[in-house]
């Protein structure tokens, strides 16, 4: 039997339509920290569609969509995040090779959108 996990984050994934967008620069220190989750009732969105844009060009494109958003980037972006709280989507997009960190910090801004 397949497990139903991860079709499920794949369905969260494909469901963003990107009407927002966090472009993030480089991962600080505090990024490995343990951080606490907001509750529910305070997240941008609970239930979430997560789509994984895997593209070698990601800062460059990340760049392109913070621009589109009327957002500067001073550096070029590690990964962004977009999504729709209206169809409770989210896309994030990374280069090919990300660490877990890169990965983790994406998929809060599904949760809790612009948190820093």
């Amino acid at each position: 039997m397949d497990d139903p996990r991860p079709r499920y984050v794949e369905q969260m994934l494909i469901l963003l339509a990107p009407l927002l967008l966090s472009g993030c620069y480089t991962i600080a220190a505090s990024e490995y920290a343990e951080f606490k989750a907001q509750a529910p009732n305070q997240r941008t969105m609970n239930q979430v569609k997560l789509t994984w844009d895997v593209r070698p060009d990601a800062a460059e494109y990340c760049s392109k969509m913070a621009q589109k958003a009327g957002a500067a980037m001073a550096n070029p972006a590690v990964a962004c995040a977009t999504w729709s709280v209206q169809n409770q989507q989210c896309t994030i997009v990374t280069t090919p090779n990300p660490n877990h960190v890169v990965i983790g910090h994406e998929v809060r801004h599904c949760f809790e959108g612009h948190f820093h």
